[in-house]
């Protein structure tokens, strides 16, 4: 059930004119019982007419970022823990950080949107990291094939919101999935409230 947001933009894509969440959240929605993805909010980083691909933003893990990326932790805001971006490539890594204000773009940034995006974790951190406010490093990703996102939103999956610059950065990131749908006001705060098992209510 996709939010109404005004920011959403319209791209032609090559199938016709599809609606790009790049930038957007999506919020599990409680009937999503898939444990990879059960009360998980994705921060999109690209959604083409090719698939999707975003990180889980709520999943931190116990490994500090200074056993895997060394050097890196020094830069990383909230618990220096590398988080699970999803269940995709998990020997991988992706960096999402948000450049200070004023700082337009530099050699290994991608935006995403406004100050946020992605960096190119081969780069010394030493050398970029005056350029950034806040960084978080993810193992793994979620991904979508062609259509396969649009399709789990139309069976009601998933939320569909704007993100707030500060969603992918929170010093407690457990609370985000309530915290999201809170902000939503009306019968969508309402589900922050359901509980994770509602056989034990």
């Amino acid at each position: 059930m996709p939010s109404r947001d005004p920011w959403m933009t319209s791209k032609d894509l090559g199938r016709g004119v599809v609606k790009s969440y790049t930038g957007h959240l999506l919020v599990a929605l409680p009937t999503l019982r898939d444990p990879h993805f059960e009360r998980t909010v994705v921060f999109l980083l690209a959604h083409e007419s090719d698939g999707a691909l975003g990180v889980v933003l709520n999943r931190p893990t116990g490994v500090g970022v200074s056993e895997v990326l060394p050097g890196w932790e020094t830069l990383v805001s909230g618990p220096q823990v590398l988080f699970e971006g999803g269940p995709v490539g998990a020997d991988s890594a992706i960096c999402v950080a948000r450049a200070k204000a004023g700082v337009a773009g530099f050699l290994g940034y991608s935006r995403v949107i406004g100050q946020v995006g992605t960096i190119d974790l081969s780069h010394e951190p030493s050398k970029i990291g005056d350029k950034l406010e806040y960084v978080r490093v993810y193992h793994g990703y979620a991904g979508w094939g062609a259509g396969q996102l649009e399709k789990e939103i139309a069976e009601g999956s998933w939320f569909v919101f704007s993100a707030l610059p500060s969603d992918p950065f929170l010093s407690q990131p457990e609370d985000l999935w309530q915290m999201v749908l809170r902000r939503q006001g009306g019968l969508t705060a309402a589900v922050a409230h359901f509980p994770p098992d509602p056989h034990l209510n």
